[in-house]
């Protein structure tokens, strides 16, 4: 009985169960979150949904990130729960800098925090630092875990697994917070079970943010529902017509069950030092270390004659774009991501501007780009040839293990830099200051719902 299983270790969890490490990636793991969220608060998907949807904004008691109410420029800064958990979730999602579980591909996060502090604020109650981290983590769990149980089939077939799993994930991790019974939360367990969102045709577009954002909202929708006594089936994951059984051709849902408190999923996730699909980083990274020997070297790149890469077979599968036309399409361009390293040795947001993606330097290089699948290559690794024009020269880079691979994690001072680099256009560089001491004081904060009217 899977579902009840997932269900009593859920309400059962105490903060004391929590590893120290457990708990410090969790607040990583927020930390990273809330700069994603915040430094996507005004890309254009965000905000066209902010606008499209504010019509139909209900009480205003959670925050939306990045934005703040004053009515003479029209600007919104809260809305009911379950608006703020999608557009905070979309924000989240949009850069595709969000955090990334390896083992899945799930971005855990995004989901389940959009919910949780939109609940938490809207408890009508303080929510402190260790509760709230507690509910993440117990929600993340249960995220990651119903994703092990149909990856890869799931994914392969065409689903957007972090949507997938998320509602789960928020369902759960706000069940925790509104402190749901076991049945409870087998029944939001069900409910956010079978809301299942998100297609992999829609990445590249607005839409794939909208599946976290969605996601969030569901599992939101679930907790509250199962709170207040509504049903669902207590077999919604295990069932043969079940969410297992209906979203992959396989699973291992008894495998993976048991290992819940054993082997922690959180302590698991990495952090994106590029904000693009997770398998280009190999071949960024590169890039840019070439682009620090080609500068050494005296070599522009006007002089490159071509470039020759060796990838992963799922880097082309998921980011053979070839010829991007936007930003969004950019973060599944290998093309674009290499490009950008090479001339501009860096690739943040910036370099995934719209403008940046049709800069006639970026697609001349680009254009010079061959990617060929390699098996025997890991994930995380890549192989890269740049010949020039000159006579008999080329820089060749071997990225073994990418930055921000579990072998090569993101450090603390790497992650706040990139916070203040993403929420200093929204914030400014003070605001980001005082944004990033506020997420990473997480542990200590006596209402989660006062820290978040900071952001």
């Amino acid at each position: 009985m899977a579902t009840l299983r997932l269900a009593a270790w859920s309400t059962s969890l105490q903060f004391s169960d929590l590893p120290e490490p457990v708990t410090q990636a969790a607040v990583r793991s927020f930390y990273n979150w809330t700069g994603c969220a915040l430094g996507g608060s005004n890309h254009p998907t965000t905000t066209t949904a902010l606008k499209a949807l504010a019509p139909f904004f209900g009480k205003p008691t959670s925050s939306i990130l990045g934005h703040s109410d004053d009515k003479d420029k029209d600007n919104i800064g809260s809305a009911d729960a379950s608006h703020a958990a999608l557009i905070n979730g979309i924000a989240s999602h949009v850069h595709d800098y969000d955090d990334t579980h390896l083992e899945t591909i799930i971005h855990p996060t995004g989901p389940v925090a959009s919910a949780l502090l939109a609940q938490a604020e809207a408890l009508g109650k303080p929510v402190v630092g260790e509760e709230f981290i507690l509910a993440l983590v117990t929600g993340i769990e249960a995220e990651c875990k119903a994703g092990l149980a149909v990856w890869p089939k799931h994914y392969d077939i065409g689903w957007h697994i972090t949507s997938t799993t998320g509602a789960i994930g928020a369902a759960v991790a706000v069940g925790k917070l509104l402190n749901l019974t076991t049945k409870q939360m087998a029944h939001a367990i069900g409910i956010a079970a079978t809301q299942v969102t998100g297609l992999r045709e829609m990445f590249g577009s607005d839409t794939k943010s909208f599946h976290v954002g969605r996601s969030a909202q569901n599992g939101l929708m679930a907790a509250t529902l199962a709170s207040k006594g509504y049903t669902s089936s207590t077999q919604a994951l295990e069932a043969k017509r079940g969410w297992v059984n209906v979203v992959s051709e396989t699973h291992n849902l008894d495998e993976v069950m048991p290992t819940l408190g054993k082997v922690w999923e959180t302590e698991k996730n990495s952090f994106k030092p590029f904000p693009c699909g997770i398998v280009v980083h190999p071949i960024i990274d590169g890039c840019i270390q070439l682009h620090r020997d080609m500068q050494e070297q005296g070599l522009s790149a006007r002089e490159i004659k071509n470039i020759k890469c060796k990838v992963h077979p799922l880097v082309l599968e998921l980011t053979g774009k070839k010829t991007p036309q936007d930003g969004l399409q950019a973060k599944f361009s290998v093309y674009h991501g290499g490009a950008v390293g090479l001339v501009l040795g860096k690739a943040g947001p910036a370099q995934y501007e719209d403008n940046v993606v049709t800069s006639p330097e970026i697609v001349s290089v680009r254009d010079k780009i061959a990617a060929t699948a390699d098996a025997t290559l890991g994930t995380d690794e890549a192989e890269i040839v740049v010949e020039f024009t000159s006579p008999s020269s080329a820089l060749t880079k071997h990225v073994k293990h990418a930055i921000g691979s579990l072998e090569v994690p993101m450090t603390d001072a790497q992650l706040q830099e990139k916070f203040i680099d993403q929420v200093s256009p929204v914030l400014g560089t003070e605001g980001a200051k005082k944004a990033s001491d506020a997420a990473l004081a997480l542990r200590a904060v006596v209402d989660v719902a006062g820290m978040a009217k900071t952001l």
